[in-house]
């Protein structure tokens, strides 16, 4: 498939990598907004395509008392309100069979978590809804079995698949990015990295994820210059009262300044 496949997508002509990118989780209609227009207003300085990322519910929790949404309908009608304010695409990402539908109708692209992306029957939901499918690799899986991911959505009927990279489980606490992948999954598909979640630190003692957000431009400058075809980063304007993720997400602030440098490093690649 080609971006221009992703309705309302802009720049799809540029050189440059595509963005998914916002809060963790959709946490009110406000929040949502600003955070889109601030993106967008980076994103079309720099000519960068850019779709609006939000979770509706978050199902994976350490604890029963972590924040997990604010209402299915609710949060799936601030993304369709975000696309249809400042005509731009968004992606939120399904847990259960009956999602996959629910979700279509509200968004362009449907992802799959790491975690749940060897389900074969959420895989095939989310195919048959015609809707692009970013497939995130698991943190136990290696980058060539994503091909059996890819082949399930190209089976159900679809073209329209993205890999997306999160790291690799380095122990118990820890993620790790192996750049060796990226050539690999390309392969099969445009390949993503999703920065923010790399830098997560899972399993803390407290049942809250800890993370690394001052590692997020060595990381997304390593994607870059591995060819990565689009960057996945969660940003927030106050990540430390975030409701979900705030300890790996970037702050809104820092935003304009990572992307003004990754544009152009992925310019002098490119020149090589």
């Amino acid at each position: 498939m080609t971006l221009k496949d992703v309705p309302k997508l802009k720049y799809t002509d540029s050189d440059n990598f595509f963005l998914l990118a916002g809060p963790c989780a959709i946490e009110s209609e406000d929040m949502a907004l600003r955070i889109a227009e601030k993106i967008l207003k980076i994103t079309d300085k720099l000519h960068i395509p850019f779709i609006f990322k939000g979770s509706f519910k978050k199902a994976n929790r350490s604890r029963i008392d972590s924040f997990t949404g604010i209402g299915d309908e609710k949060a799936l009608k601030i993304l369709q309100k975000v696309s249809q304010t400042f005509d731009i695409p968004t992606v939120t990402d399904i847990h259960e069979v009956s999602d996959a539908a629910m979700a279509a109708e509200y968004v362009d692209v449907l992802q799959i978590p790491a975690f749940l992306v060897r389900q074969t029957d959420l895989v095939v939901a989310a195919a048959k809804t015609g809707k692009v499918v970013n497939l995130k690799k698991g943190q136990f899986m290696s980058p060539e079995s994503m091909k059996h991911a890819v082949q399930k959505v190209k089976d159900s009927g679809s073209d329209k698949a993205w890999i997306t990279d999160r790291g690799t489980m380095f122990g118990y606490q820890d993620m790790i990015v192996d750049f060796r992948g990226i050539p690999t999954m390309r392969e099969y598909a445009p390949t993503i990295l999703d920065v923010t979640h790399s830098l997560q630190q899972p399993n803390q003692s407290v049942g809250v994820t800890g993370g690394r957000p001052d590692m997020i431009e060595t990381i997304a400058r390593a994607g870059i210059v591995n060819h990565v075809d689009g960057l996945f980063i969660e940003t927030h304007f106050d990540p430390a009262n975030a409701k979900s993720d705030g300890a790996n997400m970037l702050h809104l602030n820092n935003l304009e300044k990572l992307l003004t440098n990754l544009v152009a490093i992925r310019k002098t690649v490119q020149s090589l």
